[in-house]
């Protein structure tokens, strides 16, 4: 299986994910004339179905008389007797004088140009959550439509093509802090938790691409986040390391938004697609989620879910559709709470242990004098 992947004529691991990085937060960069008549190649050599795993996707290399070799499995081509040249994997491939010098070589994967054949690529789940759609009432009842335990649809990407190889759904420690009270009671408080990290990288990013040290840019950002944010709804001290990684990566804000609530246990997940490919064949994998308003929710939903006929048959919609609607107030009277097993949350509560909470104290404290400190 053979296919062509987007061309990176940078150079370098870090360089390359800067620059994935510069267009996640939608920052300007100029790329090189050449890179769009460069060839490129790509084989799924582990027989999985894609080609999205490092080592799959190559820069064909330019040879004498203008045609181009593709790097992933090639051989050197065998001299016979007379001085003529034979491709050992067989005669239907040529083989090929490198134009930088070398001996011919060939290969079973072919180029193509990404400039005549464009990588579709699958844009971020649109899923803002469940909003507010109607008035409250002189008495404070909602007068819109109500959801319990209502989430949002996000995708993170594995390691592939489009995130340099970095894992953007790496679980990175419990980021974001769960039944920490009203800082945190609503869906979109807990995106802006999430914003607010990105916000925060996004600072670090500034202050680095103006040339500040690794150690400074931390500086920066952790100050958006600390005066940013809450203490009692995020680790502080976890989010800066979490920023800092996704700094030299090239994920995304959606990447970074699921991969911490992903971690901190709120998120269900859905299913795999193909968010990059070429002519079929597969570059980059995303991951799904419904990711709720907390850990309990989560619990709730996916086992409250298979008792209500509303939802047999789709329980969670697809991989490219995640269905993250909450209950009505019918759906969840319905529920038989006695058939759930809660044993995970209340084993999260025991755990919180009285230094955890003496750590948020402190954490409010030193939020509160850098905010005041001149």
């Amino acid at each position: 299986m053979t296919a062509v992947s987007r061309h990176r004529p940078w150079h370098g691991r870090a360089s390359a994910a800067a620059f994935a990085l510069a267009l996640g937060l939608g920052l300007s960069v100029a790329l090189p004339a050449t890179a769009l008549a460069q060839q490129i190649c790509a084989a799924d050599l582990n027989q999985n179905g894609d080609a999205a795993d490092e080592g799959e996707q190559a820069s064909c290399t330019a040879t004498v008389g203008g045609a181009w070799l593709c790097p992933i499995q090639a051989v050197d081509c065998v001299a016979d007797a007379a001085g003529q040249y034979s491709c050992p994997l067989g005669s239907q491939h040529a083989c090929l004088a490198p134009a930088n010098g070398g001996p011919p070589a060939c290969s079973p994967n072919a180029c193509a140009d990404v400039a005549s054949n464009p990588i579709v690529e699958e844009p971020p789940i649109d899923d803002p959550g469940s909003e507010s759609n109607g008035g409250i009432d002189a008495d404070g009842n909602c007068l819109g439509t109500i959801e319990i335990f209502s989430g949002r649809g996000l995708r993170c990407r594995p390691p592939g093509l489009s995130t340099t190889f970095a894992n953007c759904c790496k679980d990175k420690g419990k980021i974001v802090k769960d039944g920490m009270g009203s800082s945190i009671s609503s869906i979109g408080t807990k995106i802006a938790v999430a914003k607010g990290v990105f916000t925060g990288m996004k600072a670090a990013y500034v202050a680095f691409k103006a040339g500040a040290t690794a150690s400074q840019a931390a500086s920066a950002g952790a100050n958006v986040l600390i005066v940013g944010l809450d203490p009692t709804s995020i680790a502080i001290s976890l989010a800066i390391n979490f920023m800092m990684e996704f700094l030299f990566s090239g994920c995304d804000q959606q990447d970074m938004e699921a991969a911490m609530l992903r971690s901190s246990g709120m998120c269900h997940e859905v299913g795999s697609y193909c968010s990059s490919s070429f002519l079929g064949v597969c570059l980059q994998k995303a991951i799904s989620s419904c990711c709720f308003n907390t850990k309990l929710g989560r619990i709730i939903q996916e086992q409250g879910r298979p008792q209500l006929r509303s939802f047999n048959g789709n329980l969670w919609g697809t991989a490219k559709k995640p269905m993250c609607r909450g209950f009505t107030p019918e759906e969840f009277q319905a529920l038989d709470f006695s058939k759930m097993d809660l044993s995970e949350y209340y084993a999260d509560i025991e755990a919180r242990a009285q230094s955890d909470i003496r750590q948020d104290m402190e954490d409010r404290i030193n939020a509160y004098l850098k905010t005041v400190s001149p």
